[in-house]
């Protein structure tokens, strides 16, 4: 597991609840918990290599979390941050057991330029990620859907998708990925002429007695 993909923590044994996560925090560490088959073990980690290494994880990548002499597999499944002061405020884990089929989500990236784009269509995402089960092992870091032989009204559907070996998709294959719409062009009423000019109104004067 590459080096991106790996984090050191420390176990916390007290000084659990809001207090003690500020202190955490105060002294540049993040309150983490791992949940999975036992029970919730709860860490703390450094907050600038977690930061530092984040960019490399996403639902779907596998992450060793070293706690001692004792790792873990993980994936990162939610973290708190708190944007007014760009810090992280907790993290989630969730631990897999080798040999055990998982069930997550996993992204759908699109490849390919396709036809109708060159002929005016508009390319339009409509699933955006998808549920899978699969071995840890065997887990992709997402799906790529190659919209390349799209036409105008027409679309790639779940099905169309080459899925690894050991990966089964969960979800409704009949589902739309992406398809290609035609834009219609704007049609602009023209501005009616009017008949006739109309005519200044004269207020006659009023007789004189």
């Amino acid at each position: 597991m590459s080096e991106n993909k790996s984090l050191k923590a420390e176990l916390r044994t007290e000084d659990f609840g809001s207090a003690g996560s500020r202190r955490l925090l105060r002294a540049k560490r993040i309150p983490a918990v791992i949940y999975g088959k036992n029970d919730p073990v709860h860490l703390s980690l450094d907050a600038r290599e977690f930061t530092n290494k984040m960019r490399h994880f996403s639902e779907t990548a596998l992450l060793k979390v070293s706690v001692g002499k004792k790792n873990y597999e993980c994936l990162l499944k939610d973290y708190q941050e708190d944007l007014m002061k760009g810090e992280i405020k907790h993290v989630d884990f969730f631990e897999v057991t080798r040999g055990h089929a998982l069930r997550t989500l996993v992204s759908i990236v699109l490849k390919g330029n396709p036809e109708g784009t060159k002929e005016g269509g508009v390319l339009e995402q409509i699933i955006h990620e998808v549920e899978i089960e699969c071995l840890p092992k065997d887990l992709p870091e997402s799906l790529e859907a190659n919209v390349s032989a799209l036409k105008i009204n027409q679309a790639l559907h779940l099905r169309d998708i080459v899925v690894p070996a050991n990966v089964k998709v969960l979800d409704d294959l009949s589902k739309t990925v992406a398809s290609v719409k035609g834009v219609k062009a704007e049609v602009v009423a023209p501005v009616a002429e009017e008949a006739e000019a109309a005519e200044p109104v004269v207020e006659a004067d009023k007789a004189k007695k």
